[in-house]
C-alpha cells in the first residue's frame, strides 16, 4: 500500500492511526528495538509486530504504554500524537493511558552471562520479578 493509501486508511481507522505513529517511532530506532521491547513486555517478537502494524486490528494494551514510551524514547510530539489517536480509538481507556503508572528507574550492575540471549532473558526475569513484587505490595496495601 502506498504512503497516501495508508494515510487514508489510518484516517478511517483510529487504531491504525495510533499504530502508524508507533510504527514510525519504531522504524527510527535500531534494529534490535522490537526484540528489546518484546523482552521488556514479556511477550514474543510477533506480538510487537502485531501491535505496531497498522494493517492488524490488534490494539495496544494500555498497561504496556508506559514501557513502550520509555523504551522507544517517544518525543513529546510523538507521544502527544499517539495519545490523541489512542484516545479516539479507545475513549474508555484514555484516562488510564494519559495518567499512566508512576514509575521510577533503578539502575543495577549485573554480570554479563556471555551471550545477548542469556542477558536478555536475565533482564526480562528481573523486569517480571519487579512487576510482580510491586503488584503484590500494592495488593497488600489495599487489603489493610
Amino acid at each position: 500500500m502506498s504512503d497516501e493509501g495508508q494515510a487514508a486508511a489510518n484516517e478511517r481507522d483510529p487504531v491504525a492511526a495510533y499504530k502508524a505513529v508507533f510504527k514510525a517511532v519504531l522504524d527510527k530506532r535500531p534494529s534490535g528495538m522490537r526484540l528489546r521491547l518484546a523482552d521488556a513486555l514479556g511477550k514474543n517478537r510477533s506480538f510487537i509486530s502485531q501491535i505496531s502494524n497498522p494493517a492488524y486490528a490488534t490494539p495496544i494494551p494500555a498497561q504496556h504504554l508506559n514501557t513502550i514510551f520509555q523504551l522507544c524514547h517517544f518525543s513529546a510530539a510523538e507521544k502527544a500524537a499517539f495519545l490523541a489517536a489512542y484516545e479516539e480509538a479507545h475513549p474508555q481507556r484514555a484516562d488510564s493511558a494519559k495518567a499512566g503508572r508512576k514509575e521510577r528507574t533503578i539502575t543495577l550492575q549485573a554480570p554479563s552471562l556471555g551471550s545477548a540471549k542469556k542477558d536478555g532473558q536475565f533482564d526480562a526475569l528481573l523486569h517480571e520479578f519487579v512487576r510482580r513484587l510491586a503488584a503484590l505490595l500494592r495488593d497488600s496495601e489495599r487489603g489493610k
